[in-house]
């Protein structure tokens, strides 16, 4: 593929919602910073031609703060993208237009796409178009990416501009000393053999960045002349000066450029956004709202999902076993086939199929919320707390990640600045209530609370966020001691929520689920069944099988928790694979014991209401899964890190599991 696009903009510029309108990739759309961790890739064809289209992570701007802001600097600088378009929002013109100077700073092929014009004229405020392009010197597209408004246009300047020639000199003064410093410097640079654009490695090395700076010593004719140590040595000393002159210098460029293409009313209008975060951020009924919010979602998954949906599902899974089993049956095929497909796919996977309602309906609530801006407030109301437990109010968001799923939940904290905060985010977000985790919840449910089921699954959620608080707390005070980075935080506007958008979320949860129980949890049920009936003479499913014996040997763990039964003790450790398989595994081993018997009445007769509390108390914050802990892993480069979030959280899991049980059975409950 001969042309690649390259799209990069400000969070919540829209930048992720152009790319899923321009290829139709099913991209994840948020509203806050980080949901694009990596560049994710798609094509779109327009006039006989394919384009790949490559989103990068959202940014202010191409410093290394962040990994963020890293991945879409060095993309944009070695990737070779044949063009760069800057989704910038109309509705924050000033701010967005910084991290387009600094792409003009780099020389690279730019098209500004202009976004949510609509918005921007809902507060009164409009543009001329034609004079802010010729100011900037490159075309400048209004669109509305959620109305795929404007898209033609943006794809036919990007045409245009591939096949140019390269942007003349950005032209902007950072003032007479500083330009008269940059041109000495190029001079310099020059005798050296990079690829890197010249004008902005020159900028980079007045501002300090270290990504520049590595490069200038690592390059020998430059280290080897006595002059240009002389020129180096004078700059250092003068750097932060230089920083902030060069920053002002920008900002005064915006402002030339604004000025006379953009009219606003004299005072901005109060909008009804406005009106909203009076109430819904207030600094104390703000939290209050936000915990109100999340037990109404729950409370609505159960009384869709299981009301309505899940008794449909359910029924259909058992009547499929039984046409399953008589046709296996009247085909006689041997006892193994029979026992695989009804007690071991069936049982085990047909389990986990039949909750999958409640999560279509869990996922399109959190997504109406997500794509209507609210969830960006969490953030902003939980700063306080985090900042109480030594994070800032980003970190939270690396923790609402995590209730999709614990590995994008891991890899969002790369939008954290400094390390402290970004491993303590790593090490407690297997704490947050991951998709794979809800089915486990959801039977116990069914068995022992279904009348208070949204509550109960409301207050699991918060017991995991008030551990990974406490951990956090923790962690801050022993293992990684320091400062608390300042939050920054724009907040979007309150938006109707795309249905494109929410359908797109919620299927994006419900598919990664789908596969991973059609890969790794049938992986995982497939080679239990075998040892459930091995060695061939014993009980299928009993305790003197390979499961039964491997089970009976953990399971004295478990005593002191409640649960300690071989077939507990499978089904956690099962877990560890994926935290699907956990139902899987119990639907398997329990449908041996009591064949035709849903697993709900099983798991009824032998476990207790306090059992049951404490086994999902366990499931909540024992071992993450195999793929969280390799992403753990990835993202410390560390072994070491990855092996002690494994085990500690196991510790934490057994430790509370067996406090609920103790103290329940010392009240009364047992």
């Amino acid at each position: 593929m001969g042309n690649t696009i390259a799209l990069v903009g400000n969070p919540n510029s829209g930048k992720t919602t152009l790319f899923n309108a321009l290829t139709g990739s099913n991209q994840h759309v948020g509203n806050w910073p980080g949901v694009t961790v990596e560049r994710k890739e798609g094509e779109v064809r327009f006039r006989d031609k394919v384009y790949k289209v490559v989103d990068l992570p959202g940014t202010y701007s191409l410093g290394a703060f962040s990994e963020d802001e890293m991945v879409a600097r060095d993309y944009i600088l070695t990737g070779n993208p044949d063009v760069v378009i800057n989704v910038v929002d109309a509705t924050n013109l000033e701010r967005n237009l910084y991290l387009t100077t600094q792409l003009l700073e780099m020389g690279v092929k730019v098209i500004v796409a202009l976004n949510m014009v609509d918005e921007a004229e809902s507060k009164e405020i409009y543009f001329d178009v034609k004079a802010l392009s010729g100011r900037l010197g490159i075309p400048v597209i209004p669109t509305i990416a959620c109305r795929r408004q404007g898209l033609d246009d943006l794809l036919a300047a990007a045409s245009i501009k591939i096949d140019s020639a390269k942007n003349g000199q950005f032209a902007i003064s950072y003032g007479e000393s500083i330009d008269t410093k940059l041109i000495t410097l190029k001079s310099y640079l020059s005798k050296s053999e990079l690829a890197i654009p010249l004008n902005w490695l020159a900028i980079k090395v007045l501002e300090g960045e270290e990504y520049a700076l590595r490069i200038i010593k690592e390059q020998e004719a430059l280290q080897g002349s006595t002059d240009f140590r002389s020129f180096y040595e004078e700059l250092a000393v003068h750097r932060d000066e230089y920083q902030l002159d060069i920053v002002d210098a920008r900002y005064n460029f915006v402002n030339t450029i604004v000025k006379g293409t953009v009219s606003r009313p004299a005072e901005p209008k109060t909008t009804w956004t406005d009106k909203a975060d009076d109430i819904l951020t207030h600094k104390i009924w703000g939290l209050p709202i936000f915990a109100a919010i999340m037990l109404i979602v729950f409370q609505l998954t159960f009384a869709i999902g299981e009301d309505v949906l899940g008794e449909s599902m359910a029924e259909g899974i058992e009547a499929l076993g039984e046409i399953i089993k008589s046709g296996l049956v009247s085909i006689s095929a041997p006892w193994w086939v029979t026992g695989f497909v009804t007690e071991g796919i069936i049982a085990g996977l047909g389990e986990i199929i039949g909750f999958i309602p409640l999560i279509l309906v869990l996922y399109l609530l959190l997504g109406l919320l997500e794509d209507s801006g609210y969830m960006a407030r969490a953030a902003y109301v939980m700063d306080n707390i985090m900042r109480a437990v030594g994070l800032q109010g980003k970190t939270f968001i690396s923790m609402i990640v995590g209730f999709g799923c614990n590995v994008p939940g891991v890899m969002s904290t790369r939008t954290l600045e400094n390390r402290k905060d970004r491993m303590i985010a790593i090490l407690i977000n297997p704490f947050m209530s991951c998709g794979a985790k809800i089915p486990i919840y959801l039977v116990f449910i069914a068995a022992f609370f279904p009348k208070h089921g949204g509550l109960v699954l409301f207050s699991i959620y918060f017991l995991g966020i008030l551990m990974a608080l406490i951990m956090a707390k923790i962690f801050s005070k022993t293992l990684f001691t320091g400062e608390v980075s300042h939050f920054i935080m724009e907040l979007p506007p309150y938006r109707k929520p795309t249905l494109r958008n929410v359908i797109r979320n919620m299927w994006d949860n419900v598919s990664e689920f789908l596969v991973r129980a059609g890969t790794i949890i049938l992986t995982v049920v497939s080679a239990l069944w075998i040892l459930a009936v091995l060695p061939v003479g014993v009980e299928a499913y009993g305790p003197e099988s390979i499961l039964g014996r491997v089970g009976s040997l953990i399971a004295p763990i478990f005593k002191p928790a409640g649960f300690g039964t071989w077939q507990a003790a499978v089904g956690l450790f099962s877990g560890i694979a994926a935290k699907e398989a956990v139902v899987a595994t119990l639907g398997m081993v329990y449908a041996g014991v009591s064949e035709g018997a849903e697993l709900v009445s099983t798991i009824r007769s032998v476990f207790t209401p306090l059992t049951a509390v404490a086994f999902m108390v366990m499931t909540l914050l024992y071992t993450p899964c195999a793929a969280t802990i390799a992403m753990i892993k990835k993202e410390t480069g560390s072994v070491k890190w990855a092996t002690f979030a494994a085990t500690y959280t196991f510790a934490l899991g057994w430790l509370m599991a067996v406090l609920v049980f103790q103290i329940g059975s010392l009240l009364g409950f047992a």
